[in-house]
């Protein structure tokens, strides 16, 4: 039986549809649902979500092929991740259908929908991202987060924070170096090389010893994360993990 919170919400999701009719952004559809943003649930459900069944590289999280038992999905790796710096990343599905829309929707606007939080909650609770003890966003260089407005990991650190419980600094790492955004096309080296020492930690002391969840909006070849994550290493984190809203 539907409690009266849930049918107050149908109602007003009803209401609103009819009044302020939103089109999904992948099939122009009617978005019936305020909580899932910007495109309609058939969108979402299409949309390559990973579950904890799938068998991913244990480290950089790229989907395998293999075949394994639980109890060896540890054992899973790529070797492409061998040199980055984070402990493990993971996102919450493929850069697709209602996921890239999401994404894009959130360089313009600074909300995420709860149908997203939801995912990223859901990931964040799985191993071995559910050892972390502090969320940290993905700076922006100043200069770039005037020109947004707003820095996104942060808006989904801060939402994934109030669901968790997990305290959230977004103070101690920063973007000391405005990098030319990635252009389509550049390979794993030249990406690297873009980012290499951009970041930088100014209060050690809040990061020593921690567990860190880094969070951002895309994980490409991983070479943000990673010279993120050399960082605060090298000021103390125990371990850093990543999530990020999907991989490309």
């Amino acid at each position: 039986m539907k409690s009266i919170s849930s049918i107050v919400s149908n109602l007003y999701d009803a209401s609103l549809s009819l009044v302020y009719p939103q089109s999904c952004a992948v099939c122009g559809r009617s978005v019936e649902s305020r909580h899932d943003g910007v495109v309609c649930d058939a969108c979402w459900s299409a949309t390559r979500v990973f579950s904890a069944s799938d068998t991913l590289c244990w480290k950089c999280g790229a989907l395998s092929r293999a075949t394994v038992s639980e109890d060896r999905r540890q054992q899973i790796r790529c070797r492409k991740c061998d040199d980055d710096a984070y402990t493990a990343a993971r996102a919450c599905g493929a850069y697709e259908g209602a996921l890239r829309a999401s994404i894009l929707q959130l360089k313009r606007q600074s909300h995420v929908c709860r149908r997203l939080v939801a995912l990223m909650h859901d990931l964040q609770q799985r191993e071995p991202l559910n050892r972390a003890d502090l969320i940290v966003p993905v700076p922006l260089h100043p200069d770039r987060e005037r020109e947004r407005g707003f820095n996104q990991a942060f808006v989904l650190g801060r939402e994934l924070s109030r669901l968790s419980g997990l305290p959230l600094d977004e103070h101690s790492v920063v973007r000391r170096i405005h990098t030319d955004r990635h252009r389509a096309g550049m390979d794993a080296k030249a990406r690297r090389r873009s980012v290499a020492g951009a970041f930088a930690v100014r209060h050690a002391n809040l990061i020593t010893g921690k567990s860190v969840l880094l969070i951002d909006d895309v994980f490409t070849t991983g070479a943000t994360v990673s010279s993120c994550a050399e960082a605060l290493k090298q000021s103390g984190a125990e371990d850093v993990f990543v999530l990020t809203v999907a991989r490309a």
